[in-house]
Parts: C-alpha cells; sequence; structure tokens
C-alpha cells in the first residue's frame, strides 16, 4: 500500500518536472496581437507647466491612466485604425481646475508622443 502510494507521488513530481523544464527551455506563450503605445505629456496652456491628476483614457474601452507628477502618461492599448483619447480633470481643484479635452489620433506606427495643452475653467 506504501509504495503505491510513494509511487503516485514520484509521479506526479516527475510530470511537473517535465512542464518546468519544457518551460524553461521554451518559454511561455508571448502575446500575439500587436500592441500600440500612447504616452505624452499634459500642460497647462497657461503656465506651460505639468499638470498632475489629469485622467487620459480610451473612448469606448475600459483603459485610462492619471498623469504622474511631471504631467506624463504612457500606456499600451491594442492595435487599432485611431483612437479617440479624452483628458479629464477629475481631481478638482487639488491641482487647479482645467477644461475637458478630446482628440482623434490615427496610428501611423507602433507608438504615438503627445503634447497636450489643457486650458482652466
Amino acid at each position: 500500500m506504501k509504495t503505491h502510494w510513494f509511487r503516485k507521488v514520484l509521479q506526479g513530481l516527475s510530470f511537473t518536472s517535465i512542464l518546468f523544464i519544457f518551460q524553461a527551455c521554451y518559454g511561455t506563450p508571448e502575446d500575439m496581437k500587436r500592441d500600440f503605445l500612447i504616452e505624452g505629456q499634459v500642460m497647462s496652456k497657461g503656465t506651460n507647466l505639468p499638470i498632475q491628476g489629469i485622467k487620459v483614457s480610451i473612448v469606448n474601452a475600459d483603459q485610462y491612466q492619471f498623469t504622474g507628477t511631471d504631467g506624463k502618461f504612457l500606456f499600451y492599448t491594442l492595435s487599432l485604425p485611431s483612437y479617440q483619447l479624452n483628458f479629464d480633470d477629475v481631481d478638482g481643484s487639488q491641482n487647479g481646475t482645467f477644461q475637458t479635452k478630446d482628440t482623434i489620433i490615427s496610428k501611423i506606427n507602433a507608438q504615438v508622443s503627445l503634447n497636450i495643452l489643457l486650458e482652466t475653467k
């Protein structure tokens, strides 16, 4: 009875070892979809200073990011022919109040870099 139990454990460990070696040799499967890099910086039109806390989002997608202290944002998204981006001031008066801005970009290559100027309300 003990031999049967020991054999099952040894077989299970052998199988997982084979899977581990296979992954180490051949790696994990890659994402076969082409990704598109959208990056940029949001600045105040009046002062030319970066704006923190602006929500940058893609319309009709669940993807968004907030600008950092340097006003920069960066994210990867699925490759599409064009994108509509929204720039919303969601933190209220914490970093000033800025008007919402929409822009449409067409995909030219694998990435796009934007410089966005927002006006105060």
